[in-house]
């Protein structure tokens, strides 16, 4: 059964507050676990959210389309690395200037954030935004951004939350992270919001079995929160970082910013904004529980091929041995 909507959730899902809310699409990852998948498919070294995996679109352009049903297309910021850029300039051809947030190198998700955040911060220094992966299954995007719609909508209520969408495991994943929920803080019986007690990164198989056993949730990494927020978080998690983006904040949306990037990229060190900001704040954190929704991180290809199984498609490509 699929999960009710919030109320006033239309067929397009966008929210009353949608004109001041935007999106952050992270898409600078190296995909490496599943580039001998995507080589076979695209026959070149692209990263998965530059390739059609699941059919029909990139599962960068899958992602977008499902933020443009809460977030309007010209507030939605994407993060890339300039490494890829013959692969993500024909699918962003649409998205401004501004909006792309190109860094000069991957260090990771946490650096991605803080920059993307910064660059925001010039642009809509009131509105709220929400965090999306570009390499994620969803069996239906409607019923899945009406969550987003709805964590936003908390958020506006409750600035003082970072509202993180947790997923009811169906399996004893040990690639993901896991949210242990604490009390119930807000929300409604349908829709029910709690406190976060734990986060719990990539745990060992005993332990995962015991997480699911005990009602915890795999973190799906689509966040909603106000940027000055996540920007707070990241300052008392990784200081170092936080010090680092300091030095280049005053040109960030100016003629110098490239440059001031590049050379701040150049000397910083990878952070992991899970494992390094979410797992050391979970005292900071709400979890939205998404209800009706199959959900998947494509990550490596056991979990590609189960999804296709899942979906029941069986592309040319799946036919050799991956």
């Amino acid at each position: 059964m699929a999960a009710a909507l919030p109320a006033g959730a239309g067929s397009d899902v966008m929210g009353s507050g949608a004109k001041s809310w935007w999106a952050l699409v992270l898409a600078g990852g190296d995909g490496v676990r599943l580039r001998a998948l995507t080589r076979r498919i695209a026959g070149d070294e692209r990263p998965k959210q530059f390739c059609d995996i699941l059919g029909q679109a990139t599962v960068l352009e899958q992602t977008i389309t499902r933020a443009e049903m809460v977030i309007p297309s010209d507030q939605i910021l994407v993060a890339v690395v300039r490494a890829h850029e013959r692969f993500y300039t024909p699918l962003l051809a649409d998205i401004s200037p501004r909006c792309m947030v190109i860094q000069p190198e991957n260090r990771g998700s946490a650096p991605a954030i803080l920059y993307a955040l910064l660059r925001l911060l010039t642009m809509a220094p009131e509105g709220p935004v929400a965090i999306f992966p570009s390499d994620h299954y969803v069996s239906d995007d409607r019923v899945f951004m009406a969550h987003v719609d709805g964590a936003l909508a908390m958020v506006v209520s409750r600035p003082e939350l970072a509202i993180v969408l947790g997923i009811a495991p169906d399996t004893d994943e040990v690639e993901y992270g896991w949210i242990e929920a604490g009390e119930m803080i807000g929300g409604a019986s349908a829709w029910p919001l709690f406190k976060v007690r734990s986060f719990w990164e990539k745990p060992l198989r005993a332990f995962a079995d015991t997480l699911r056993a005990g009602g915890c949730f795999w973190n799906s990494f689509v966040i909603a929160a106000y940027p000055s927020l996540l920007i707070s978080l990241i300052r008392r998690a990784i200081p170092t970082l936080f010090d680092a983006f300091v030095t280049v904040e005053s040109r960030v949306s100016t003629p110098w910013e490239a440059e001031s990037i590049r050379r701040l990229y150049s000397a910083l060190p990878p952070a992991d904004f899970s494992k390094d900001v979410l797992t050391p704040r979970a005292a900071d954190l709400a979890v939205l529980p998404v209800k009706g929704v199959t959900w998947s991180d494509l990550g490596e290809p056991r979990r590609v091929m189960a999804t296709l199984a899942r979906m029941g498609m069986s592309p040319v490509w799946a036919g050799a041995s991956t």
